[in-house]
């Protein structure tokens, strides 16, 4: 661009940032259509619908929490299993007994 008569300026051009049409993007939203839930009342508002569900002793699928599962290998049991075969190993090895290979 030229800024006057024998000078020239660069000028970058940028895009606007992006927004969305709605107000206020990130918010959600309670209301929904009509769901029938299992007392038999419908509800259009979610919290009300989650809330009657609890109470009622159901999970939402995709919400559900499960627990946390414990590696077999963590046991204490398993990890003394472990050491004392380790242990033998390392003294059968240094007493000079060689397992027997079919290969050879």
């Amino acid at each position: 661009m030229q800024t006057g008569p024998t000078s020239w300026a660069f000028v970058t051009v940028t895009a606007p940032p992006k927004r969305g049409d709605l107000p206020l993007p990130y918010v959600i939203s309670d209301t929904m259509d009509p769901v029938e839930q299992v007392d038999g009342k419908f509800y259009t508002s979610k919290r009300q619908y989650r809330a009657v569900g609890k109470a009622l002793g159901l999970i939402e699928v995709g919400n559900e929490k499960p627990a946390p599962k414990v590696r077999e290998s963590a046991t204490r049991k398993v990890k003394e299993a472990r050491r004392q075969a380790i242990h033998q190993s390392i003294q059968k090895f240094k007493a000079g007994v060689r397992p027997h290979s079919p290969h050879r």
